[in-house]
């Protein structure tokens, strides 16, 4: 320590340098010095010495006394070998005496039996053995207190100083005898549910002996967790999208996973027609069986999947542990996507009326988008004239549509449609040139609503149906989809604005919105579904309100429903210890067995807190038994089993105030003075 040998300084390398290497001439001391601060012969040698030092510095090894270190630590290995072979060492310097926390304690059960001195515990030891599965290695403990995991095995031996027999473990009101080999008792047993235990055994002369409890508690293998992370539970997909799911899963376990993949299921066609595929997908990544966190990237491509419009694919993670025999299992949320169909047609109706009143034209927008799509990739092909006349032609089929949603709304029809053509054709000079353009509602009774009568209806009613001056009214929609709707005819108004300016590819935007608009107008009406129910009998006419029970026979029932009272033993203790306490009475062999009954209940809440309610458990255990008990030790059992108990819920009731006979006089004056 004085001479600290591990601080080397550069000058003890520079001289020892000089000392082992003549070509350093000691002059390598040079190199520590700036070359400024040196003469011009200095820094000659300088630059000559770090010339022939960069060449021969390899050769240059550092002090050690390696070979003289290894022979010493070599001899007295050898000694000490000798020395325990041949058992030349005291054994009291060797024997490790175990904590006194750790020994067992035990307590005679007859106080009357002989006064010899008990046999003690002279080794101790609790070897646990845990599942193959987890790869953790045993371990062994003096700690009658024992904490380990589901599946493992716990192996008792215990050594006395003194021949005993009839060694028992007893383990949840069984007994289990301990077998006797090579100076050990040892029992060994599978570890399957939280416990408390204890040890009982004879002596030579019959006297019985009883430990105190220890609890058993046991570590549950848990269940693999499983995240899904960049992914929304639902997604949708249109039919010309890029349609893949990409998304991470995150999974952990506390000892490791063994399998993990993917069940999709596949779903086509509607209604009884619908036919569903399931699939096992593997994660694309290379993982370790037995890895405790895994994250798994995976990308679904639904067009490898083979899903067309309208199809849909619910898809959820699977994960098992390493567990055996049965592993745990997990599987996380299941995750839904959907690809799109805006050309399909359910049946739907609006104002919860009994009746279809959706027109086929809801599903004719969908042709003029894919016509229009076919128009603009024929465009080279075409030559200008035919390629405006059918781009002109779309746009008079998608004025069509747009007066006939027109008409469905209840506004007047344009331009006297009746999906002719448009070509301009003579008209007679005696006729009205703009009757083709009117709506003669005293003429033409366009739609034929009543049959024609020689005089004008005068009913007072006529005002009120389907009144075509206010087309509000007129509209079989609610005003919830008339706003809708008419954006939806708005935007077929541009459509057919660029189709006939032979612009179909600025239509097409237009087109794609109505059709969305059309299409949210079908899936928000509701389905009417008939009503199905209990039809009752019809009721004679004679019998009705004639109040006659002669041929009724009543029925009644009376039932008392109590509420199951919990820990009842532990209760009736309770009062027993009361009773004990106040009387001074001995215990008698009914109480034993109350006590019993009252710590097998304990037992339940003292697995879940053994720390809590462990003490109280073991005074029950030992007044069950044949020992000395005093008041204090029933005292404070009695105070533990009120801890035990749950709280008591509030009942309401009645209060009962004191009343004496000066408040009543005095309550009776403000009466008559109020």
């Amino acid at each position: 320590m004085l001479k600290k040998p591990w601080q080397l300084s550069l000058e003890r390398v520079s001289s020892y340098i000089d000392h082992q290497l003549e070509s350093a001439e000691y002059s390598s001391g040079l190199l520590l010095v700036s070359s400024e601060e040196l003469s011009n012969l200095a820094q000659l040698q300088q630059q000559k010495v770090a010339r022939d030092l960069e060449e021969e510095i390899k050769t240059v090894k550092t002090p050690n006394q390696l070979i003289k270190a290894s022979s010493i630590a070599f001899g007295l290995i050898s000694l000490g070998f000798i020395l325990f072979y041949f058992n030349l060492l005291p054994n009291n310097t060797i024997t490790l005496k175990p904590l006194e926390e750790t020994e067992i304690v035990f307590q005679k059960m007859d106080s009357t039996a002989s006064s010899l001195e008990a046999p003690k515990i002279q080794e101790q030891r609790v070897k646990i053995t845990y599942p193959s599965y987890t790869g953790i290695p045993s371990e062994t403990t003096s700690t009658m207190e024992i904490k380990a995991l589901e599946g493992s095995r716990l192996s008792w031996e215990l050594n006395f100083d003194a021949p005993v027999k009839n060694v028992i473990l007893e383990m949840a009101e069984v007994s289990k005898p301990m077998t006797f080999k090579n100076n050990f008792f040892s029992y060994s047993e599978k570890l399957e549910s939280p416990s408390f235990y204890n040890f009982r055994f004879e002596d030579t002369l019959g006297a019985t002996y009883v430990s105190k409890l220890y609890a058993i508690e046991m570590i549950k293998d848990e269940e693999p967790s499983i995240e899904i992370q960049d992914l929304d539970q639902f997604t949708s997909f249109e039919l010309n999208e890029n349609k893949k799911l990409s998304f991470t899963t995150i999974i952990t376990d506390d000892l490791g996973v063994g399998e993990t993949f993917i069940i999709a299921t596949v779903s086509k066609g509607s209604g009884e027609s619908v036919k569903f595929r399931e699939q096992k997908m593997e994660f694309e990544a290379n993982w370790k069986r037995g890895s405790r966190k895994l994250e798994l990237p995976k990308t679904i491509d639904l067009d490898a999947l083979k899903l067309e419009a309208g199809d849909e694919l619910y898809f959820y993670v699977e994960t098992a542990d390493l567990k055996q025999p049965i592993p745990n299992r997990s599987r996380s949320e299941t995750y839904f996507a959907v690809i799109k169909d805006t050309t399909t047609y359910d049946f739907a109706v609006e104002g919860t009326l009994g009746a279809d009143l959706m027109p086929d034209y809801f599903r004719s927008q969908r042709q003029l988008i894919i016509d229009t799509e076919k128009l603009i990739k024929q465009r080279r092909s075409l030559s200008k004239k035919e390629f405006n006349t059918r781009s002109n032609e779309l746009g008079f089929d998608q004025k069509a549509l747009r007066l006939k949603y027109g008409q469905f709304m209840g506004d007047e029809a344009e331009g006297g449609l009746a999906i002719w053509n448009e070509e301009t054709t003579e008209h007679n000079e005696e006729e009205d040139p703009l009757a083709e353009y009117t709506h003669d509602h005293d003429g033409d009774n366009e739609h034929n609503l009543v049959e024609k009568k020689e005089e004008e209806s005068k009913t007072p009613l006529e005002e009120y149906v389907h009144n075509h001056d206010d087309p509000e009214e007129a509209t079989l929609f609610s005003n919830s989809l008339k706003s809708k709707l008419r954006q939806a005819m708005n935007e077929m108004w541009d459509a057919e604005l660029h189709l006939r300016l032979f612009e179909p590819e600025k239509s097409l935007p237009f087109q794609n919105r109505a059709l969305k608009l059309i299409q949210e107008i079908k899936n928000s009406s509701r389905i009417y579904v008939h009503r199905i129910g209990f039809d009752p009998p019809p009721i004679k006419e004679d019998k009705r309100l004639t109040g006659k029970l002669d041929e009724i026979s009543s029925f009644r029932k009376s039932e008392e429903i109590g509420v199951e009272e919990k820990y009842p033993f532990i209760r009736k203790t309770i009062n027993r210890l009361e009773v004990l306490i106040s009387k001074k009475s001995k215990i008698t062999k009914e109480d034993r067995q109350l006590f019993k009954q009252a710590g097998n209940e304990l037992a339940v809440k003292a697995i879940e807190e053994p720390g809590k309610y462990l003490r109280t458990l073991q005074q029950l255990k030992w007044l069950s038994e044949d020992f000395d008990e005093n008041a204090s030790m029933l005292r404070e059992t009695q105070r533990g089993l009120f801890l035990a108990l749950p709280k008591p819920k509030p009942e309401p009731g009645k209060r009962k105030n004191f009343q004496s006979e000066i408040n009543d006089l005095f309550l009776k004056e403000l009466e008559l003075y109020d």
